[in-house]
């Protein structure tokens, strides 16, 4: 694979080039669920721990289910998460909402009915307001790119040509499941999104960065190569690898957009062209500890180029998984601890220390560990379809002790705003 063929200024934020942290906690699992007070609430919240950055799981219109990975729109903004709903919108302020955003706000327009427009002028009123109150804190938002849209949605009723009728994505098998995953989002034709100059993909970045500072790209792999399925089939084990557009893709998007403040998802099985990849566009890549650790891997020992988390959204919370992990992982992170010079009884917090020790630049650690709550408090298990997606904070959970607590943990580690 050849030298990038155009000059990027990838990851242009301070976390590549300072130690900080960061907290995961979508929107839904504030206090109420909603923006507005509690936001702001949780930014004060963040800062008065010394965190630099607020973690959010995709903003679009989730699914009947609740996923946030299956949004009805790859750009439209759920106006469930709106703190005024009922917020007055004039004609005017659509009209140039519409003409700001003419790639895609006539197909959602189309595709949601009623004052859909409306309803994204008034999220972009309030979210902007949240980023800016968080900005004049030193909170910097780190969002979430779902590799695929949701089948149905709007994306594929306003560009069919895009994608493949044939196919569908999934994952092949391996040790968590026999039969691969069936997913059934629908797979891109990369060839007429290369024809395009990779236009969607572009208007879709330039639309993650108007709403976060930095964004994490969900299934990176999939870039290099994806797990194509048949339509029609009942499990994913009939399907083949199939190439992706690999560096072309991003190339397009730095040129035009003049760099990609992106954190590479890059878990699971990785092949030596994923690691290529994602190092020649100089990308961080991820580190969970739970996953480090079992396999007796060193978070001490990370390269400075990751981003280090206990857990993600779709892990057990860090209580469960010790409760869980058998002997031989405790000891192990027991043992890391140590030569870290961390002194911790709860478990929760020996692996926030941990990731927070790392030599990772950034550390991102999900609400529910610092709170050390048990498996029920979890986010999301994968393969199951109800009973995800619902965790929510108490009023006043999040209190000044705790704040003083991971401000210590940070400023001991080098990370503290």
């Amino acid at each position: 694979m050849t030298a990038l063929t155009c000059p990027l200024r990838p990851f242009q934020n301070q976390a590549v080039r300072t130690r900080s942290s960061g907290v995961l906690l979508h929107p839904t699992s504030l206090p109420g669920g909603r923006l507005g007070g509690e936001a702001r609430r949780f930014v004060d919240w963040l800062a008065a721990a010394g965190q630099s950055w607020w973690q959010v799981l995709p903003l679009g219109p989730p699914d009947a289910h609740g996923s946030p990975y299956r949004p009805a729109s790859a750009f439209a903004c759920w106006d469930g998460l709106l703190e005024d709903p009922d917020a007055g919108v004039s004609a005017r302020e659509v009209e140039r909402f519409a003409a700001r955003h003419a790639y895609w706000a006539r197909g959602w327009a189309e595709f949601a009915g009623g004052d859909a427009l409306a309803a994204q002028v008034r999220f972009e009123r309030e979210w902007s307001a949240l980023r800016e109150y968080a900005a004049a804190r030193g909170v910097r938002l780190l969002g979430d790119v779902p590799i695929y849209v949701a089948p149905g949605g709007a994306d594929q009723h306003a560009h069919p040509e895009l994608f493949r009728r044939d196919a569908v994505a999934g994952v092949p098998p391996d040790e968590w499941s026999p039969t691969g995953q069936l997913w059934g989002n629908p797979l891109y034709d990369w060839r007429a999104l290369r024809a395009t100059g990779y236009r969607w993909w572009i208007e879709r970045f330039r639309r993650t960065f108007e709403l976060v500072d930095l964004a994490r790209v969900d299934h990176f792999r999939g870039f290099v190569a994806y797990w194509s399925v048949p339509a029609g089939s009942r499990t994913a084990l009939g399907g083949r690898w199939r190439r992706g557009p690999g560096r072309m893709l991003f190339e397009a998007v730095a040129r035009e957009l003049g760099g990609l403040p992106l954190v590479a998802e890059d878990l699971g099985v990785i092949t030596p062209a994923v690691r290529r990849l994602r190092d020649e566009l100089r990308l961080p890549g991820m580190a969970v500890l739970q996953f480090l650790l079992p396999r007796r891997r060193d978070p001490l020992a990370l390269p400075e180029r990751r981003v280090a988390y206990t857990g993600t959204h779709d892990n057990d919370t860090s209580a469960g998984w010790w409760a869980s992990a058998g002997e031989a992982a405790r000891r192990y992170a027991r043992r890391a601890a140590e030569r870290a010079g961390i002194d911790e009884d709860e478990p929760a917090w020996l692996l926030v220390r941990l990731a927070l020790a790392s030599p990772a630049r950034l550390a991102i650690v999900p609400v529910q560990d610092l709170l050390s709550l048990p498996s029920s408090a979890r986010m999301n298990t994968p393969g199951r379809g109800d009973g995800n997606w619902s965790f929510r904070l108490e009023p006043g959970q999040l209190d000044r002790a705790l704040a003083a607590r991971l401000r210590d943990a940070a400023a001991r580690s080098g990370r503290a705003a």
